[in-house]
């Protein structure tokens, strides 16, 4: 429609993702939400009773074409992209020798990747218009090395330096980046990441809401960075002064498997 703005949410079927898309359908938002999966349709039916268009792209953004997909359909629009939210994320659990080098590969493409080749391509397009918000999902694993959790936590501390990186390129124009940085988080994560069993996946999580809320009102300031939840502010500060031999043997505590019984 017309005169309403346009945010586009990846990783927008379920967890932080789809709380970021009813927050911005609540705030009167035109949508395009996506997902590499079926679901993404449902989560879109969810947020259309806001009254607002809502457009679902399936499209895996772990590839090249998955990017370009969603980027076309962002064009086809013919509107600007007021918000981009680049949540979508995957984790992956164990020994980094004992998994699937298939499996490795699509963590890092879909964290890395893809991420970047999306914001390349829509944060030009803000950059030539002299406006808009990008908000990354990071995440506090980025400053831990993750012993059982290597890849992910590898690419989470890509995706939070980055974000920094981008907030200063980007300081002389109207366009601001803002980084999320949660902990653990109720959302289907760690049973997709084969991690119930261990203390993390079996532990306290912090809601998405809550999350997604603080996330998108640091966006709204033009905050930098932003860390959800006291308990994870305090982790992060303490990372940043303990050796990194410390901290992967306390990350082993909390993502070997077996560690939850």
């Amino acid at each position: 429609m017309a005169g309403k703005k346009l945010a586009v949410v990846t990783g927008a079927s379920t967890g932080i993702g789809l709380e970021l898309a009813k927050i911005c359908a609540n705030d009167g938002y035109d949508l395009i939400v996506v997902a590499d999966e079926a679901e993404i349709e449902s989560a879109a039916d969810q947020l259309r009773p806001s009254g607002n268009d809502v457009k679902a792209v399936q499209a895996d953004l772990a590839t090249i074409n998955g990017v370009d997909q969603l980027y076309q359909a962002v064009k086809a629009g013919g509107r600007p992209v007021d918000i981009l939210m680049a949540n979508a994320g995957r984790g992956l659990g164990h020994a980094f020798l004992d998994q699937d080098f298939t499996d490795i590969r699509h963590v890092v493409d879909t964290n890395i990747t893809g991420t970047i080749y999306l914001v390349h391509k829509i944060g030009r397009d803000m950059r030539s218009a002299n406006h808009g918000k990008i908000l990354f999902t990071g995440s506090i694993a980025g400053f831990m090395p993750g012993a059982f959790q290597a890849v992910y936590n590898g690419t989470k501390a890509f995706v939070d330096s980055f974000a920094f990186a981008l907030r200063n390129e980007l300081q002389d124009t109207a366009v601001t980046v803002t980084c999320l940085m949660p902990g653990p988080t109720d959302t289907e994560f760690f049973e997709r990441a084969d991690m119930l069993d261990t203390s993390v996946g079996q532990g306290k999580k912090d809601d998405p809401a809550m999350v997604a809320r603080t996330g998108y009102d640091a966006m709204m300031r033009g905050d930098g960075d932003t860390v959800s939840g006291w308990k994870n502010k305090i982790q992060s500060a303490i990372a940043t002064v303990t050796p990194s031999g410390m901290l992967a043997e306390q990350h082993r505590k909390m993502a070997e498997p077996g560690s939850g019984n």
